[in-house]
């Protein structure tokens, strides 16, 4: 079985047992969350929803809360030496899903 969830403004296709990341979320590490968001449930029988699934969740918990890879920004203009340089690294939550509820 897999659901499709929406969280943090993208989308994420996951299965039971899952590891994944997502914009951080609230909660410390060992947390269970809901993810009520489901978009679609599939298996043996496909749930789309409209736009939800209604009475569809995701339990997961919460393995991990840290900062994702750094991504470099690099600006420059063409006349005048103008250059800058600098980094940023987001803040994520790493989850594992446990159960999808349908």
């Amino acid at each position: 079985m897999y659901a499709v969830i929406k969280t943090g403004g993208k989308q994420y296709k996951v299965s039971e047992g899952d590891l994944f990341k997502v914009e951080m979320l609230d909660g410390a590490v060992g947390d269970t969350i809901e993810l009520d968001q489901v978009l679609m449930v599939g298996g043996a029988e496909v749930k789309l929803g409209t736009p939800l699934v209604p009475g569809a969740k995701v339990k997961a918990q919460i393995v991990a809360q840290e900062k994702d890879k750094k991504i470099l920004v690099f600006k420059s203009k063409r006349r005048g030496g103008s250059r800058k340089k600098f980094g940023h690294r987001q803040p994520i939550t790493r989850l594992k899903v446990a159960a999808i509820e349908a």
